[in-house]
């Protein structure tokens, strides 16, 4: 009997673990999509491009749900390209810490449009978390994940660059520095 219900604990604190892993996911998803339309609410030529990432963000919260591991994939590349962008890239990131640094010491914030690359650049940070801890959580991991997660980034980064150059060509100037970054902190 022991056997038995050692087994039924480890399935009890499996499936625990895989809901608490959802629910990072859904909140760094919630978090990054609330900074995606508050931008947009603040600078509306950027409302279409911010539309539609969202999407990528409620596409990888409805597939977590459903434990389906292209959602941990599109998760992980869609966040890991904004993270990645607004640490190596451009300086987003930099600005929006600037302007954090500003509130600590001051109390006002000069530039909150330019702040909340910092709310996103978290939520995208717990959306890689969330997706790493949930596919680590998985039982039947498999080699051929490997493919599907570098087809997931191809897609994802592809989508980014898609949507760019259908509603802000200028940001596709971002494109060419991934390939030789330079740390904007």
């Amino acid at each position: 009997m022991e056997p038995l219900a050692s087994r039924l604990r480890i399935q009890i604190m499996h499936r625990a673990n895989s809901r608490l892993s959802e629910w990072t996911v859904t909140i760094g998803a919630i978090l990054l999509i609330a900074v995606l339309f508050l931008s947009a609410y603040w600078e509306p030529d950027i409302r279409w491009l911010h539309f539609f990432q969202a999407w990528m963000y409620v596409a990888t919260a409805a597939l977590v749900w459903r434990r389906n591991r292209w959602g941990y994939f599109i998760g992980v590349g869609a966040a890991a390209f904004w993270n990645y962008t607004t640490l190596f890239v451009n300086t987003f990131l930099k600005n929006g810490l600037n302007q954090a640094s500003i509130l600590m010491h001051t109390g006002h914030l000069p530039r909150p449009d330019v702040f909340i690359a910092v709310p996103g650049w978290l939520g995208n940070l717990v959306v890689i978390v969330g997706c790493l801890w949930a596919y680590a959580t998985l039982s039947d991991k498999e080699w051929k994940d490997v493919p599907k997660f570098a087809v997931a980034v191809a897609g994802t980064t592809g989508f980014f660059a898609l949507i760019m150059a259908l509603f802000q060509p200028r940001y596709l100037a971002l494109f060419p520095g991934l390939l030789h970054p330079h740390l904007h902190l």
